[in-house]
């Protein structure tokens, strides 16, 4: 899973941000450590596979709401892998009753969250490490 965030950081976020962002972005993310103890903290993590069992996408909930992480190998992008996580994601949220979800979506996320019905509540520009960066919030209500 650490492996799949930095390859789309680095290919599928490379489309909608500068050289500079993409690097800030990967080097603040979660590393193999840092995914392990993200599985450990309580919240739920969904994994797609392929035909070889490969995983080749991942989202996590948080008991909140919060999604904090949906990525997706760019090898396995546009096949519908995030529609499919973000399925199983939303159904097991209405069935634990929760009754909204929200993100801090990229650039790259924030379209096809539109397209499932969250609403973008605002850009939010940041600075990482002396580099401007931005993201959405956005929420849905189930």
């Amino acid at each position: 899973m650490a492996a799949i965030y930095r390859r789309a950081v680095e290919v599928t976020g490379a489309r909608d941000y500068a050289p500079a962002q993409v690097a800030v972005w990967r080097d603040h993310g979660p590393d193999l450590a840092g995914m392990w103890r993200r599985l450990g903290d309580g919240r739920r993590t969904w994994v797609a596979v392929n035909e070889d069992d490969a995983v080749v996408g991942f989202v996590d909930l948080e008991a909140d709401g919060h999604i904090d992480l949906l990525y997706v190998d760019p090898a396995a992008g546009g096949r519908g892998v995030a529609a499919a996580l973000l399925d199983r994601l939303e159904a097991e949220a209405a069935a634990a009753g929760l009754k909204r979800l929200y993100v801090e979506a990229s650039e790259t996320a924030r379209p096809v969250l539109l397209k499932r019905s969250f609403v973008d509540l605002g850009r939010r520009d940041l600075r990482v490490a002396d580099t401007p960066i931005h993201n959405y919030a956005m929420a849905k209500s189930l």
